[in-house]
Order: structure tokens, then C-alpha cells, then sequence
């Protein structure tokens, strides 16, 4: 059995594409995943099974998700040691103690890649925000006061690039990957 963590795009977010985490887990559990686990309200499950075909995987959860809740929701799956490699790679200046930075990871969906993504977004403004891409996700830092300046904020949530990307902090990235 390998471990793994779906991230849910776009749910339970001001009251739209309302999914309850314990009826969110009963239908892993019925998908015959085990050892299931939701972190947050904000669409985290890790769960293990005995499949090695992320792309597979991907497809019975936005089934089941579809066949439940009646939602059309982007779904990305990664194993738990690529999220590990991931973790390990990241640049020095990503994802430390400081209080004034936030830290985000930048989950970029299949078939989506990051050359997509920064064609899309363009540069980051060097003084406000940092990037660094490594397989298919983006490290992604800027300033906590001036995030409204950065390049990269509003456009994340744009209609074309947002369907293909879920964003999740680097605390949550860390808390999931040790569950």
C-alpha cells in the first residue's frame, strides 16, 4: 500500500462547493482506500491504496466526488514521497520562519506545466515575490503587507491559469505529508 493526498481545488469556499470532510471521507472509504484522513475544511485527504497510477486514482475521486456530491471538482493526487522530494527541494528561502513572508506550494494540474503557468502569469516582481519551479509544482513566497502588489496574487485566481493550479501553504504541506 503506498500513501498518497488528493487536494480538492475550489471547496468549501464562502459557502460554494460545500463538501463536508466526514462525507468526504466515507467516500474514499468507499473507493476502498485505506487508512483515510481529511486535514482541514479546505478539500486534504491522505489516504492509502494499493494502486500506482496516480492519473487513475485522480479519475475515481472526481468520479466519486461527481456521483456524491454532484460537483465537478479538479482533483491532484501525488504520493506522499514525491510530496517528501518535493519538500526537499525546496529553495533556502521558501518556507522559513519568517513572519512577514507567506509561503505558498503551487500545485499545477496535469496536463497543465509550469511553462503554462509562467507563460500565463508572467515575472514575478522581483522586490515583492519569489517563484521556483520543481516538478509539477511552484514555490511560491511574497510579502504578507503587500500581497495585493505582487504579479502573481490576482492572477492565480484568474478564470484560464486558476482551473489548473490549487495552492496550499507551507504549513499545511508540511502537516499533511506527516500524516
Amino acid at each position: 500500500m503506498r500513501r498518497y493526498v488528493a487536494l480538492l481545488r475550489g471547496i468549501n469556499i464562502s459557502g460554494k462547493n460545500k463538501i463536508p470532510m466526514a462525507e468526504l471521507k466515507k467516500g474514499f472509504e468507499k473507493l476502498a482506500f485505506e487508512e483515510v484522513k481529511t486535514y482541514l475544511n479546505s478539500g486534504n485527504v491522505i489516504f492509502s491504496s494499493g494502486e500506482d497510477d496516480t492519473e487513475k486514482l485522480t479519475k475515481q475521486i472526481q468520479g466519486m466526488i461527481k456521483d456524491q456530491f454532484d460537483l465537478d471538482i479538479p482533483v491532484f493526487v501525488i504520493s506522499r514521497e514525491t510530496l517528501e522530494d518535493i519538500l526537499q527541494n525546496a529553495p533556502d528561502w521558501w518556507g522559513n520562519d519568517n513572519k512577514e513572508i507567506y509561503d505558498n506550494l503551487i500545485f499545477i494540474m496535469p496536463p497543465a506545466k509550469f511553462s503554462d503557468v509562467y507563460s500565463e502569469i508572467g515575472e514575478p516582481k522581483k522586490e515583492l515575490e519569489k517563484i521556483e519551479g520543481y516538478k509539477d509544482v511552484i514555490f511560491w513566497s511574497f510579502s504578507r503587507k503587500d500581497y495585493q502588489k505582487t504579479n502573481w496574487w490576482s492572477k492565480t485566481a484568474s478564470a484560464n491559469i486558476g482551473a489548473k493550479l490549487t495552492i496550499r501553504t507551507a504549513n499545511t504541506v508540511r502537516k499533511i505529508v506527516k500524516m
